[in-house]
């Protein structure tokens, strides 16, 4: 899962790790600012399914394609999909009242990864893989979901 591509600028690319785990997985999920119609073709060219949000820089043709939230059923947990999660502070509990039927939820917006984790409800931002901002590095995720659960881990980029 990825999120905050901020695609096309400049020279800048999804690396080419990020692209082949995207393409090995089941499933893609983007939390939003793909930036560009372009971008989101490019994503859904990759292979697997793509689930996907709008973020707060998007071009309009984006936000007409994709919602601002949305629900992933999976082999079993159920994933809340949002950008913009809001203040850190009381975040978790924020995102659980907000999906109450999903298991966890994974945002971006702030390119921080974030994985945190309560009373069985998870949040996760993956970060992004394109601009680390204030991360001390860039990211991307994967998460392994099954009736046993759900797991998530942050894939750290050079």
């Amino acid at each position: 899962m990825i999120s905050d591509t901020h695609l096309p600028r400049g020279a800048r690319r999804v690396p080419a790790a990020c692209i082949e785990a995207m393409r090995g997985s089941e499933l893609i999920l983007h939390a939003g600012d793909l930036a560009t119609a372009e971008a989101l073709d490019w994503l859904e060219a990759i292979g697997p399914p793509v689930r996907a949000v709008h973020g707060n820089i998007d071009s309009a043709e984006v936000c007409e394609r994709l919602p601002a939230t949305d629900l992933v059923e999976t082999a079993g947990p159920r994933i809340g999909l949002i950008h913009d999660a809001g203040p850190a502070s009381g975040r978790l509990a924020r995102l659980r009242r907000r999906f109450p039927e999903a298991d966890a939820v994974v945002f971006g917006h702030s390119h921080l990864p974030l994985h945190e984790e309560s009373q069985g409800f998870q949040i996760f931002n993956p970060g992004s893989p394109t601009e680390r901002r204030r991360a001390p590095r860039r990211s991307f995720g994967i998460a392994d979901a099954d009736e046993t659960g759900l797991r998530f881990e942050h894939v750290w980029l050079p």
